[in-house]
């Protein structure tokens, strides 16, 4: 075993607030979904990363009850499930010292926001040493509202806005950004070919 699959904050808390449902994957739970089962199948590890911000009044508090994986997705009993504070899975957590006793050296990065906890964590692996594959379509994000727009917005007014970075730009500006430097963009469909695809020999 020396790949594992990083599955970063698919968690209930982002259900809980009003932008999820501008959310740009609404299939994201059955991707994620998929990558698991062949990455099980496969024989690779699975690690699951929650974000929480102790303290925050949010549903990222782990008093709010929302830091647990959204319904779908269940780990094994052998898998790590580990909670991070930073927006990397790395910084905060023991993941490093988790690979590298396990001998992981490739890393299959997916899961919530695309430009933030999953493109951080990419870029933070690829400097680590780690072999990186970006999962872009088993990832997610939402649409950011420009840095002077009035904070209460609805997602409506957030759509609304011209100044908005739409989630289509932050994908595209996140694959240009990884390719080539940090990771190797992949899709779900490549991955689960490779690995239902006859070994010849």
């Amino acid at each position: 075993m020396t790949k594992a699959l990083v599955v970063i904050d698919v968690q209930e808390s982002f259900r809980q607030q009003p932008i999820w449902s501008a959310i740009s994957n609404p299939d994201l739970v059955t991707q994620v979904d998929r990558l698991v089962t062949a990455a099980r199948d496969s024989g690779d590890l699975v690690v699951w990363v929650l974000h929480t911000a102790p303290g925050s009044n949010t549903p990222f508090d782990p008093t709010s009850g929302y830091v647990r994986l959204i319904d779908g997705l269940v780990p094994a009993e052998d898998e790590p499930v580990i909670t991070k504070t930073s927006r990397n899975s790395f910084t905060t957590t023991n993941l490093q010292q988790l690979l590298t006793a396990r001998g992981i050296r490739e890393l299959v990065v997916c899961g919530i926001q695309t430009e933030q906890c999953c493109e951080t964590t990419a870029r933070v692996a690829a400097d680590l040493g780690f072999d990186v594959t970006f999962v872009t379509d088993a990832t997610a994000t939402f649409p950011i509202p420009h840095r002077d727009a009035p904070q209460g917005l609805t997602p409506a007014e957030i759509l609304a806005d011209p100044r908005t970075l739409q989630t289509t730009d932050i994908v595209t500006r996140t694959e240009y950004a990884l390719a080539g430097r940090f990771a190797t963009i992949r899709t779900v469909a490549e991955l689960t070919s490779q690995l239902a695809a006859p070994v010849n020999g």
